[in-house]
């Protein structure tokens, strides 16, 4: 007799988000190359579905040079029109440019905070928030937390980093657990 299938969060629609929800989502990455990854990933994923993301990560790994911040700050004129022909990634100028100078503010916050996880995971005192949302609609797009990483990030150099997006990204890398009560990864993460 087979098991039955485990409740998740109703976004979890596919094999690829379903895999994504259960492996990485809200799992706290402490990773700084991880975390920079995320970051430029969810920057690329503005005005589209985060599917679309997925489906094109490997792509973007190979691109972006494995989300390595010191050979993307380096980027020059020839590599942004080798991304622009990258059928691949999102090509989209403001994007890519976005993430050159995101990797050339994040390794000014490295040098600074000792690490980029230091910096990031202070807003939330070093500890994962977890909400106790029942329903996806419940689910906030930003909280008073994404608004300030937001806000300093922006004062920091960075771009296509607004507060929805910070808050995505909160939840991405485990700051916050934003599963539903009644999805397995809620107690699993709780």
């Amino acid at each position: 007799m087979s098991r039955p299938a485990p409740t998740r969060c109703s976004w979890a629609t596919n094999a690829l988000l379903t895999q994504y929800h259960d492996e990485e989502w809200g799992v706290p990455v402490h990773d700084d190359r991880r975390l920079f990854e995320f970051l430029i990933l969810e920057g690329a994923q503005a005005g589209l579905s985060w599917n679309t993301i997925l489906q094109k990560r490997d792509a973007f790994r190979t691109a972006f040079d494995h989300f390595d911040p010191v050979a993307i700050a380096r980027y020059d004129a020839r590599k942004i029109r080798r991304l622009l022909s990258n059928p691949g990634i999102v090509r989209n100028r403001l994007k890519i440019q976005a993430a050159i100078s995101n990797a050339q503010a994040f390794l000014l916050v490295q040098k600074e905070a000792g690490s980029f996880d230091e910096y990031i995971w202070a807003f939330v005192d070093g500890r994962p928030v977890s909400n106790r949302w029942k329903s996806p609609r419940d689910v906030p797009c930003n909280t008073p937390v994404s608004d300030a990483i937001s806000r300093d990030l922006k004062r920091r150099g960075f771009t296509f980093v607004g507060s929805t997006i910070c808050y995505a990204f909160m939840q991405a890398i485990g700051m916050v657990n934003d599963h539903t009560t009644d999805c397995f990864r809620y107690r699993q993460l709780r």
